[in-house]
């Protein structure tokens, strides 16, 4: 076997079988209790929000929404209307059992500091998720500048190995929002390829402040990176932290 035979080629997020995603066992490793940071990410997100007049956003987008709930719950603060936009058969049944039955206990707690930090939002974590529409669908399926608001939140960099595919959702994601709309997203700094529980190993793509700046900076303005330190608490994926991002989409010229 020659030496070009022998390079892999990195996988692209379509090379994935995403409707086999492991709901059940992402949410015991992440999301059944309130980690430090999963609170990082929710103290940034809610300062983000409490930006907005409540009901001021017409849609806003969770572009990849995947199972986690606490971007929906936070999103409610601001926006009349909220599209989770997901890809994968699995997330898309958990997502809309959530909305049907009402969300499981354990985002009660993500719940309560969602709203200790914005009281804005609506009595109950069911009450939030009211305004959230289950998209199943991925970046294809999205029309450019139809949102005012859009969040991601672990995604561009957690489906692929290729950086120019990661590079072509997170514009795909800006483009998503009108000129003048606004952006919010998070990222696992520096995580490769990764497992979850003891199944086969997901495509990922390290990426740090400096390969996002060069990916958004010149497709918005207000751009601002943020840090979250490693977690501990969290099952190894290899990664060295959360990185944290706002943006605009520049208004056109008048």
């Amino acid at each position: 076997m020659n030496r070009a035979a022998r390079i892999r080629a990195p996988r692209r997020n379509h090379d994935a079988d995403w409707n086999a995603w492991p709901v059940d066992d992402y949410l015991a490793e992440n999301y059944r209790s309130l980690h430090p940071c999963d609170i990082g990410v929710i103290h940034h997100h809610s300062a983000f929000y409490r930006r907005f007049e409540p009901g001021s956003v017409a849609r806003s987008l969770e572009f990849g929404a995947g199972p986690n709930l606490y971007p929906l719950m936070l999103a409610a603060g601001a926006s009349r209307r909220i599209d989770a936009l997901e890809p994968s058969t699995a997330s898309v049944r958990y997502l809309r059992d959530q909305l049907d039955r009402g969300p499981d206990d354990s985002w009660q707690a993500f719940y309560t500091l969602c709203r200790e930090l914005d009281p804005r939002l609506p009595a109950t974590p069911a009450e939030a998720l009211a305004r959230v529409r289950v998209v199943p669908g991925d970046a294809d399926h999205l029309l450019p500048g139809s949102y005012d608001l859009a969040s991601m939140n672990f995604v561009a960099e957690s489906v692929t190995e290729d950086f120019a595919e990661v590079a072509t959702l997170c514009a795909a994601f800006a483009g998503s929002v009108r000129p003048g709309g606004h952006l919010v997203a998070a990222f696992m700094e520096r995580m490769p390829s990764y497992r979850i529980g003891t199944g086969p190993r997901w495509p990922a793509c390290p990426v740090d402040a400096s390969a996002l700046r060069s990916v958004f900076a010149p497709l918005t303005e207000e751009l601002r990176i943020t840090r979250v330190a490693k977690d501990h608490t969290l099952p190894e994926y290899g990664d060295t932290g959360v990185l944290l991002l706002t943006a605009r989409r520049p208004a056109p010229h008048t």
